[in-house]
């Protein structure tokens, strides 16, 4: 039986439900041979994924998932292989965007509050073990009846069209990139196809390539075989190492499963160890 990896997952320290140690043994549980752990803008989680993990027949690739921006544009960076004595720098790198973000989640739940929906910023921060984004809003409008499922919150009245939503000043893509190489991390493009086109991602990635990129997602929960194909091909011409992950959030994304995503994936160890290879 082929060893299968699973390198883009997230836990209840941002917006999954899963903490890190039932990550872990969920990963173990599936017959995965590696695992990432790659919650949104913060490591809060992964001293407790290490731990869980030091006893389990399990490779473990601690990450970060970075929100930035090129331009305008909304870009997902993976920091992977995070070792602990890199955590305060990535805490102080982080600061001020997470306040920024901070003060973007109060004015949408405030904005939202004066449309009627009876909802509370403080019981988002209690039922949060991380930092909060919009899926945590989303959670707390599902769990009051206003919304069906998370997905409908994000394509209504959470998304940037919508008006209330206003996105915050995001880190530069750029800099993200060079500042996981400088504390010794693998620094991965987490699915590119989902905010740029094919024709935009490789007239980027040059300058990605400049200031630190060294892998890319072309396996993802959301691609179809022909993204899949072209993610591939964009790979090996630009001399990137491929990675894949489900995007697993659990009970927040229940039509994503750990290792398989939408029953559409089934990711190479090899891209783990060809990762890991990079340090």
């Amino acid at each position: 039986m082929p060893k299968l990896c699973d390198m883009h997952t997230h836990s209840v320290y941002s917006d999954g439900t899963f903490t890190p140690e039932e990550l872990v043994n969920a990963a173990v549980d599936s017959g995965l041979s590696a695992v990432a752990l790659t919650d949104h803008n913060t490591i809060a989680g992964l001293q407790e994924f290490i731990d869980a993990a030091a006893d389990k027949p399990l490779q473990i690739a601690p990450g970060v998932e970075f929100t930035t921006a090129h331009n305008g544009t909304e870009l997902h960076i993976l920091g992977l292989f995070i070792r602990p004595d890199s955590f305060d720098a990535i805490k102080q790198y982080i600061n001020k965007a997470t306040i920024l973000k901070e003060e973007s989640n109060y004015n949408l739940v405030k904005k939202l509050r004066d449309r009627g929906y009876r909802i509370s910023y403080v019981e988002i921060l209690e039922n949060s073990k991380g930092h909060v984004n919009r899926a945590n809003i989303a959670a707390e409008l599902l769990k009051h009846g206003y919304i069906e499922s998370i997905q409908e919150g994000f394509d209504t009245i959470l998304s940037k069209e919508y008006g209330l939503y206003v996105p915050p000043e995001r880190l530069s893509s750029l800099e993200t990139m060079s500042f996981i190489r400088s504390i010794g991390g693998v620094c991965v493009w987490a699915h590119p196809f989902i905010h740029m086109t094919f024709e935009q991602a490789e007239a980027f990635l040059p300058s990605a390539i400049e200031s630190g990129l060294q892998g890319m997602e072309t396996m993802y929960s959301l691609y179809d075989d022909e993204t899949t194909q072209r993610a591939r091909e964009i790979c090996k011409r630009f001399g990137l190492s491929e990675s894949g992950g489900s995007d697993f959030h659990g009970a927040n994304k229940p039509h994503i499963s750990l290792g398989t995503g939408k029953g559409n994936m089934r990711i190479p160890y090899e891209f783990y160890e060809k990762l890991k290879a990079l340090l």
